[in-house]
C-alpha cells in the first residue's frame, strides 16, 4: 500500500462536512501510529473533522485491556505490545488492511456498540462485492466467513471519540495467528480475502471498504456537533 492522503472534506472547515478525511498511510510502525491516534483524539477540537486511517503494520501482536497472557502461546520473534483498546490478543502484519476510524460519536449520534456494528456491516458489504458471504456474531463481534474469522475489531473511546478499529485479513500470512488464541478464543481459525476467492491487492479491497464505510456513516443522523470532554475512556472489544 502506497503512502498517500485522500482527503474527503476539509479538516479546517467550520461546516463540519458529513464525510471524514480518509488517509492512506502505507506500512507504518504500530507504536508510532498508536501515539498519533491518541494525540489526534486528545487535541481535537469540536470543529475538527473526523478521519479514517487506512494502513498496514509490520508484524506485531497487540494485547488489549482485557487480554490474558494465557492466550499468547508462542510469539517467537514477533513483538508483543500491550495497548489501550478493548479485546484480547491479535496479530497485525503486512497484507492485512488496518482501518482506524477517528470518529466523534456524539456528532453522529452513534454509540460504541453501534460503531462496532457499522464497521462489521461495511466489511460484510465489502466482502459481498467480491462474492464472499460474511456475517457477524452477537456473542463474538467481528466478521466471519462460515466458521472462520476474517476481520477483528477493537476500539477505544476517549473524550467521546473513537480510535483503534478494524483489521481485515486480505493477503497477509496467517501463520502468526497460530502463535495465539485469536481474540481469546481457543481453536478459532482465521481466513483471508485471498483464500475466499477475493483479490489479494490491498488497495483494491481498501477502496471498496472505504466506500462502504462512508456509505454507512452517511446513513447516520448527525447530532450535537461536539466532542465529549470529560477526559474519560472506555473500550469496546471484538
Amino acid at each position: 500500500m502506497k503512502r498517500a492522503d485522500r482527503p474527503v472534506g476539509d479538516p479546517a472547515s467550520p461546516s463540519l462536512p458529513a464525510e471524514p478525511v480518509c488517509r492512506w498511510l502505507g506500512l507504518v510502525d504500530y507504536r508510532t501510529t498508536w501515539q498519533d491516534m491518541m494525540d489526534f483524539t486528545e487535541r481535537r477540537s469540536p470543529e475538527r473533522v473526523d478521519e479514517i486511517w487506512f494502513l498496514e503494520h509490520p508484524p506485531v501482536y497487540t494485547l488489549g485491556l482485557n487480554g490474558h497472557l494465557e492466550h499468547l502461546l508462542d510469539p517467537g520473534s514477533i513483538p508483543v505490545i500491550p495497548t489501550d483498546r478493548g479485546g484480547q490478543v491479535t496479530y497485525h502484519g503486512p497484507g492485512q488492511l488496518v482501518v482506524y476510524p477517528l470518529i466523534a460519536l456524539a456528532r453522529r449520534s452513534v454509540g460504541p456498540r453501534q460503531l462496532v456494528r457499522l464497521l462489521e456491516q461495511a466489511t460484510i458489504d465489502c466482502l459481498r462485492d467480491f462474492g464472499i458471504t460474511g456475517h457477524g456474531r452477537a456473542e463474538a463481534p467481528g466478521v466471519y466467513v462460515e466458521s472462520r474469522k476474517i476481520a477483528s475489531i477493537g476500539l477505544r473511546i476517549r473524550r467521546g471519540a473513537s480510535y483503534h478499529g478494524l483489521a481485515l485479513n486480505v493477503s497477509n500470512d496467517l501463520g502468526p495467528f497460530l502463535g495465539i488464541h485469536p481474540c481469546g478464543f481457543r481453536g478459532l481459525e482465521m481466513t483471508r480475502v485471498a483464500d475466499c476467492g477475493g483479490p489479494s491487492d490491498l488497495e483494491v479491497v481498501g477502496h471498496r471498504l472505504e466506500a462502504h464505510l462512508l456509505s454507512q456513516l452517511r446513513s447516520l443522523p448527525r447530532g450535537a456537533a461536539s466532542v465529549q470532554a470529560d477526559g474519560g475512556g472506555a473500550s469496546r472489544k471484538a
